[in-house]
């Protein structure tokens, strides 16, 4: 008899050195828990069929189809025959299946009407969709090709049929025999849920769900082990935000109360605007975290143009006004100075302490970035480290060694998912005691992503767009289908810019030279061609359509002083258009912008084009925002961009996107830079269930917050949010 498995047991010594090393270099599953944790991605039921319409070109796909017929034909260029099986959903869809050289055995064993798996990548030739070469399985009978695995393939013996996330090298197939071979001696670990949450939550035990999730005896019985391993995930991710919300309550911090005829008062009443209803409830949120002896630790998250910034400084002030400091750290250069020249336009003679004609109590904004010049730098350090700096605006050479502060009262971090945990944490860090945090987002984020992702913080929403805001009308473009729209977007650009505004032309690359993180890489491997750049763009708009226009380009790339210069002289209008990058999603502010072309716009994310169309329709004069893409009519790439135009509804379009993303991006797993157990939980359809977990999280940790009495569900709860994901939850 074989020993008992354990999550621990390497796999080479249950499926062989030979499969072990395939399971690892190509899924990265190296011990019996990791593979029994690789839960199947979809069930497929022989006589039922997958959507072979649905398929995207490019996408590595397993399909269970019935063989409709085959054909063998001399192939053109070489010698030799090529076979062409075609093979169907039972729906109308069609996939045709190419084997190249003199194969008979196969065309004798891919008889029609057999069912089989077929995997592979989805390329299209002559209109018709197609797997070059595919691996397969037949289901419920041998053949003579060692491509049939078994004469009854006992792992997909049921009636559900698992199918797994796999690699070309490690079909889904495959898979289920090792899962087989390590299910029939796995011992699973103790349960880690306690045994009232279970009871009362009528959860199946942890056994009985990692054998069912596999190898399913029913649907009633997957949907319960579904259930059940979906409550691990959940409750581990809140207990986890629970236990750090229960320890942030017990650290100390300075009080930071308002001050009667301070700044803060000083700046209301020079506004030269009446704030809107949603700043003031914030603004009145935000006060009183402040003036209490524990950190505030809020989120604000609000459409692109709320008015987020002001009410950033209206923080910054009261905390100045209480005898301390604040930073605030913005994701790029552009937007650092870009806030430097706003906040000293706001405060006028309130931030020029020390200058001729400053108000009688001024403070200083003080600007701190990586180009900046030797002796301008050590100037701002020094004020920054006397304190005669209240408000410091920098980007992360804020947090560099040797930027020291007097006393850091607030860290406002501006767009929170540009920057890492470690980063967040070294500016933290530069305080005595832990600093106030207001974290700041213009992506809206749903409600199921704020309790998972965000679920120790405050959240505060600014819904209202302030008087003055136009509204932004978008289209999309489709200009392989038609392509006298794209004439008809160049003529409309040139419109608005006689008629005396700006425009902004996005590229989703750069351009010749090493890429960045920012922009994708050059090559397809699906045979599209590259992303449009903007060095390339720039200069063929200045020739064609945009003949005799101003053109600016910016992109990360560029020096720091580059950009600015460039920024400087498009808010100046000296520049008709400026062809740039994503380097301009993030709080850019021209109120003359009218019109925005994003080119491939397929290539950006639903979150990134509401961002981006935000840079316009910031001043009295509508906005317009054009979406070119050379994505088909049906195309999932097309709808999503259909969407994007159909709605100003940042919370709908941020549902739209969770929708389509990977809940693993969403969850963190990708930034931890750590392996993530989080399988099967998704925000979007599985919010009551989060909810509940969270009251039964808050309901343990009250009772036993270290989980001194739940060893069981430390240890689980350790094993599916490690530390540097505790983190990340953390601070979000």
């Amino acid at each position: 008899m074989s020993e008992p498995a354990t999550v621990d047991t390497p796999l080479k010594k249950l499926v062989g050195d030979k499969t072990a090393k395939a399971l690892a270099s190509h899924l990265d599953l190296h011990t019996a828990g990791d593979l029994v944790y690789h839960f199947p991605r979809r069930y497929d039921e022989r006589g039922e069929h997958t959507d072979i319409r649905s398929l995207d070109v490019g996408e590595q796909v397993t399909v269970l189809a019935q063989v409709q017929r085959t054909a063998v034909r001399p192939m053109r260029q070489r010698r030799g025959n090529l076979l062409e099986v075609t093979v169907g959903d039972g729906s109308g869809g069609v996939l045709t299946l190419t084997f190249f050289g003199n194969q008979a055995w196969r065309e004798r064993e891919l008889r029609p009407g057999r069912w089989g798996l077929f995997a592979g990548k989805v390329t299209e030739f002559r209109s018709k969709r197609q797997l070059n070469g595919p691996e397969y399985v037949l289901l419920g009978e041998g053949g003579e090709g060692e491509a049939a695995v078994s004469d009854d393939i006992e792992e997909f013996a049921g009636a559900l049929i698992p199918v797994y996330p796999a690699a070309a090298a490690v079909p889904t197939w495959v898979i289920a025999r090792c899962v087989r071979v390590v299910l029939d001696t796995f011992t699973p670990p103790d349960d880690p849920l306690p045994n009232a949450v279970r009871a009362s939550r009528k959860l199946v035990g942890l056994g009985a769900a990692l054998t069912e999730i596999h190898r399913p005896s029913s649907k009633e019985a997957l949907h319960q082990a579904r259930r059940r391993l979906k409550w691990d995930e959940a409750f581990a991710v809140q207990v986890t935000l629970v236990q750090r919300k229960h320890r942030a309550a017990d650290w100390p911090a300075r009080p930071r109360p308002p001050r009667p005829g301070g700044l803060l008062e000083a700046f209301d009443a020079r506004l030269p605007y009446e704030l809107t209803a949603g700043q003031r409830e914030v603004g009145v949120e935000i006060a009183a975290d402040l003036g209490t002896p524990h950190p505030m630790h809020r989120l604000l998250q609000g459409e692109v143009g709320s008015g987020k910034t002001v009410v950033a400084l209206r923080a910054m002030l009261q905390v100045v006004d209480a005898g301390g400091q604040a930073a605030l750290l913005a994701p790029t250069e552009v937007l650092a100075a870009q806030h430097h020249r706003g906040m000293l336009d706001l405060l006028g003679p309130l931030g020029q302490a020390g200058e001729l004609g400053s108000a009688e109590h001024a403070t200083r904004v003080e600007l701190v970035t990586g180009s900046l010049g030797a002796a301008a730098r050590r100037r701002a350090l020094g004020e920054v480290a006397s304190g005669a700096a209240g408000i410091v605006l920098g980007t992360h050479a804020l947090l560099y060694e040797g930027v020291d502060f007097a006393d850091l009262g607030l860290v406002v971090v501006d767009e929170q998912h540009r920057f890492g945990v470690e980063q967040r944490d070294a500016l933290r860090a530069k305080a005595d005691q832990p600093p106030h945090v207001l974290v700041m987002t213009a992506t809206p984020i749903p409600r199921t992503v704020a309790m998972t992702v965000y679920g120790d913080l405050e959240v505060s929403t600014l819904s209202q767009l302030p008087r003055g805001r136009s509204p932004i009308a978008s289209h999309v473009v489709p200009a392989a289908e038609k392509p006298a729209y794209l004439d008809r977007a160049w003529r409309r650009l040139r419109e608005e810019v006689a008629a005396g505004h700006q425009a902004y032309v996005v590229c989703p690359r750069i351009g010749d030279g090493p890429t960045s993180d920012e922009e994708p890489p050059p090559e397809d491997d699906n045979g599209r061609r590259p992303p449009l750049a903007v060095t390339e763009v720039a200069p063929l708009l200045a020739e064609g359509p945009l003949n005799g226009l101003r053109i600016g380009v910016l992109h990360g790339r560029l020096p720091a002083d580059e950009k600015d210069a460039v920024m400087r002289s498009f808010a100046a209008g000296d520049l008709d258009v400026l062809v740039a990058t994503t380097v301009i999603e993030v709080g850019v502010d021209v109120p003359n912008a009218t019109v925005m072309i994003v080119l491939d716009a397929d290539r950006f994310g639903v979150s990134q084009l509401h961002q981006l169309r935000g840079r316009v329709g910031r001043g009295a004069a509508a906005g317009l925002c054009l979406l070119v893409s050379e994505a088909a009519e049906g195309s999932s790439a097309r709808e999503r961009l259909d969407a994007v135009a159909s709605t100003s509804d940042g919370f709908k379009l941020a549902e739209l996107d969770l929708e389509q993303r990977r809940e693993g991006d969403v969850l963190g797993a990708t930034q931890s830079g750590h392996r993530s157990h989080l399988r099967l939980l998704s925000l979007r359809r599985d919010a009551d269930l989060i909810r509940d977990a969270r009251a039964e999280a808050i309901t343990l940790i009250e009772a036993d917050p270290e989980l001194t009495r739940n060893p069981a569900l430390a240890a689980s709860v350790a094993a599916l949010v490690d530390e540097d994901r505790a983190e990340y939850l953390e601070k979000g």
